[in-house]
C-alpha cells in the first residue's frame, strides 16, 4: 500500500485566481535546496506543503494528497522536483509514485510499475504508446524556507540518531560521512581488540612447553575450540545489533572480553589441567562474535557505493588483531621468556576497559528494526545464501584457520630450523599481518571491478599458492614454504574483502530486479535488501569462522596420521578449485538468470 502524506494547505483567496509563480530555478538547475526546506505543490491558487526536501530520497517517489488528488512527488539525482498524477491512465491504479525513475535520450522519465509505460516527468506525456488514454497531469512544485528553526542537536549522551539516510547525497555530504567515519574507526578499534582475544590461544600454545604435558594434537585442539565458539556466537551477535543498537552492543561485547582475559590470566600456569585450559580457550570465543556485530553495524552506516571499502577497512582493521596479539606474544617471549604467559592477558585487560569507555562515549546507534531474526529465516531459503557462505568459508576460514595454526605447523614441520618459540613467533605474525592489510584492497577492488570477478581471481591464485606449499612441504624447502604461505594469507585477505562486498551487492541486485519486474515498491525492496544483507553478513561470518575449525582439524589429523601437513594441503587445494568453479557458474557464467552488479 502506498503511504499518503496529508498536509495542511494555505487558505484559498476568495477573489481572483492569481497565476502561480514558477518553481525556483535552482531546483531545475541541479543546486539542491537545504534539507530542511519545505516542498510545496501548487493547485490553482493554493500551495500545499507536503514534506521537507531532505525527506525525499533521490530516484524514489512519495504520494501526497493535494486538493483531494493523489500526486506522485519525485526528486531526481540532480535535485530537481517533479509532481505528476499518481493514477496510471492505462490500469487505473494509483501506483505512479512507486515507479522507477531514469532518463531516456536526456528526458527525465518515470516508468509505471503496472504495464511499464514511461512518462515524461516534466510534461506527463507517455513516451511508449501513441494511443495513450491521456498524459499525466503535472503540478508546479517549489521549495521555501523552513517554517520553524531546525531542531536542536540531540544531547551529547543521547547516542541514537534521529534519522539516517546514507543514500541521500545531500544528507551524506552535510552530516552523514562525518558520523559514519567516526563510528567506523571506533568499530575498527573494538573489533581489533576482539580479534586479539579470540586469537590469543594461537600465541599461548607457544608458551606451553614440556612442563604442561600437551602434545601437538592437543595444542591444535586448543586453537580450534575458540574458533568454534566464536563461529557459533556470530549469529546471535548479528541479531543483537538490531535489537539493542550498534553502539550499545559494542559496549556490551567489549566488556564481555574481560571474562576470558581475566580467566586465563588466573589459571595459566604449569600443572593446570587440560580440561581447565579447554574451558579457558572456549570462553575466548566471545571475541569471535565481535566481528559479526561490528560488520552488521557498519553495513548500516554506509551507502551502497562505499560499502565494499568501508566493510573492508572495518574487517581488515579487526583482522589486524590477530598479528597484533602475536606480536605482543613475541615481545614477551623475547624479553620475559616462555615462563611468563600471564603477561599477555594482563596487557589486554586495561585496553579492553578503555575500548568499552570510548565506544560508550563516541559511538552512535542507527535507527534500526528488530527483524534480523525474520530476515535470517528468509535468507535460509535462498540458494545464494549458501553459495556465499561457502565462498566465505574458503576465504575467511582459510585466513583465521591458518592464523591460528601457522605457528604450530611451523613448529611441527620445520622443528630442526625453528627450534625455539621466539623463532616461530617471529614468522607466525607475518601471515596474519599481510592478510589483514590486504582485506581493504579486496573490498575496494570489488567496488571497482565487481566482487565476483575479484573472488574468482583470488580462488584461482589460492589454488596455485597451495600447490606451491605442497611442493615445498614435500621437498622440505622452508623458504618456498614461507613465501607461498605468505601469498596465501594475502590472497585470503583479498578474498575476504571481495566476498563480503558481494553480499550487499547481491541483495541490492535482487531488490532492483523485484522493483523492475515485479512492480515492488523500490523503497520497501531496498529496506528488505538491507535487512537480508545484514542477516547474511552474520550467517556467512559464522560459517566462515567455522572454516577455521576445519583447518585446524585437518592439520591435526594430517599430522597425527602422516606426521606432516601434506594431506591437509591436498584437501585445501581441492576445495579452492571447487570454490573457483562455483563462483564462475553462479555469478559470472553468461546466463539469463545471472544477477548483474554482484
Amino acid at each position: 500500500m502506498t503511504d499518503i502524506v496529508h498536509a495542511p494547505t494555505a487558505p484559498i483567496a476568495p477573489t481572483a485566481e492569481p497565476e502561480l509563480p514558477p518553481p525556483p530555478p535552482n531546483e531545475a538547475a541541479g543546486t539542491a535546496p537545504a534539507p530542511d526546506a519545505l516542498v510545496e505543490i501548487g493547485d490553482g491558487d493554493t500551495w500545499t506543503t507536503v514534506c521537507r526536501y531532505g525527506d525525499l530520497t533521490p530516484g524514489r517517489g512519495v504520494t501526497a494528497l493535494v486538493g483531494g488528488e493523489q500526486v506522485a512527488l519525485f526528486r531526481d539525482a540532480a535535485g530537481a522536483l517533479y509532481a505528476l498524477d499518481n493514477r496510471d491512465p492505462f490500469s487505473g491504479a494509483y501506483v505512479i509514485s512507486r515507479g522507477v525513475t531514469g532518463s531516456r535520450a536526456g528526458t527525465p522519465v518515470v516508468t509505471s510499475p503496472m504495464y511499464k509505460q514511461a512518462f515524461d516527468l516534466r510534461t506527463g506525456d507517455c513516451l511508449d504508446d501513441d494511443n495513450a488514454p491521456a498524459a499525466l497531469r503535472t503540478w508546479p512544485v517549489r521549495t521555501t524556507g523552513p517554517a520553524t528553526p531546525p531542531p536542536r542537536p540531540a544531547p551529547p549522551r543521547a547516542r541514537t540518531l534521529t534519522e539516517w539516510r546514507p543514500e541521500d547525497p545531500a544528507f551524506w555530504e552535510r552530516v552523514g560521512a562525518r558520523i559514519a567515519r567516526r563510528n567506523l574507526w571506533l568499530s575498527v578499534l573494538t573489533e581489533h581488540i576482539g580479534f586479539s582475544i579470540w586469537s590469543m590461544w594461537s600465541v599461548l600454545v607457544l608458551f606451553l612447553g614440556p612442563e604442561y604435558g600437551i602434545d601437538p594434537a592437543g595444542k591444535f585442539t586448543l586453537t580450534a575450540v575458540p574458533t568454534a565458539v566464536g563461529a557459533a556466537l556470530r549469529l546471535p551477535y548479528t541479531a543483537a545489533v538490531g535489537r539493542f543498537g550498534g553502539r550499545n552492543w559494542t559496549v556490551v561485547s567489549a566488556l564481555l572480553l574481560l571474562l576470558p582475559t581475566a580467566f586465563v590470566a588466573v589459571v595459566l600456569e604449569p600443572g593446570v589441567s587440560y580440561s581447565t585450559l579447554l574451558v579457558a580457550a572456549a570462553v575466548a570465543g566471545v571475541g569471535g562474535g565481535n566481528f559479526a556485530s561490528s560488520m552488521a553495524n557498519i553495513n548500516a552506516f554506509y551507502p551502497q557505493r562505499l560499502k565494499g571499502r568501508a566493510l573492508g577497512i572495518n574487517a581488515g582493521g579487526g583482522n589486524l588483531g590477530v598479528p597484533a596479539v602475536q606480536l605482543v606474544g613475541l615481545l614477551i617471549l623475547a624479553t620475559a621468556g616462555a615462563a611468563h604467559p600471564r603477561l599477555l592477558p594482563l596487557i589486554y585487560l586495561p585496553l579492553i576497559a578503555l575500548t568499552a569507555v570510548v565506544a560508550a562515549l563516541r559511538m552512535d546507534n542507527v535507527p534500526t528494526t528488530r527483524e534480523t531474526g525474520h530476515a535470517l529465516r528468509e535468507i535460509t531459503r535462498d540458494r545464494h545464501t549458501w553459495v556465499m557462505s561457502l565462498l566465505y568459508l574458503g576465504t575467511f576460514g582459510s585466513f583465521i584457520g591458518f592464523g591460528f595454526a601457522f605457528g604450530l605447523v611451523l613448529q611441527a614441520q620445520f622443528h630442526d630450523q625453528l627450534d625455539t618459540p621466539v623463532k616461530v613467533a617471529c614468522l607466525t605474525v607475518l601471515g596474519p599481518l599481510l592478510g589483514s592489510l590486504a582485506r581493504p584492497f579486496g573490498g575496494a577492488w570489488a567496488d571497482r571491478h565487481g566482487g565476483a570477478r575479484v573472488t574468482l581471481a583470488t580462488f584461482a591464485a589460492m589454488t596455485a599458492g597451495t600447490a606451491l606449499i605442497l611442493t615445498a612441504s614435500r621437498l622440505h624447502l622452508p623458504a618456498l614454504f614461507l613465501g607461498a604461505f605468505a601469498a596465501l594469507f594475502v590472497l585470503s585477505g583479498i578474498g575476504n574483502g571481495s566476498t563480503y562486498r558481494m553480499i550487499p551487492a547481491l541483495h541490492r541486485a535482487k531488490a532492483r530486479d523485484r522493483a523492475l519486474t515485479g512492480g515492488a515498491d523500490p523503497a520497501a525492496a531496498e529496506a528488505a535488501a538491507h535487512r537480508r544483507a545484514t542477516a547474511l553478513i552474520g550467517l556467512a561470518g559464522a560459517i566462515g569462522a567455522f572454516g577455521g575449525v576445519l583447518v585446524n582439524v585437518a592439520f591435526r589429523q594430517s599430522f597425527l596420521t602422516f606426521h606432516n601437513g601434506d594431506a591437509a594441503y591436498l584437501v585445501f587445494l581441492a576445495f579452492y578449485v571447487a570454490c573457483s568453479a562455483l563462483t564462475w557458474i553462479v555469478y559470472l557464467r553468461p546466463s539469463r538468470h545471472r544477477l548483474s552488479g554482484v
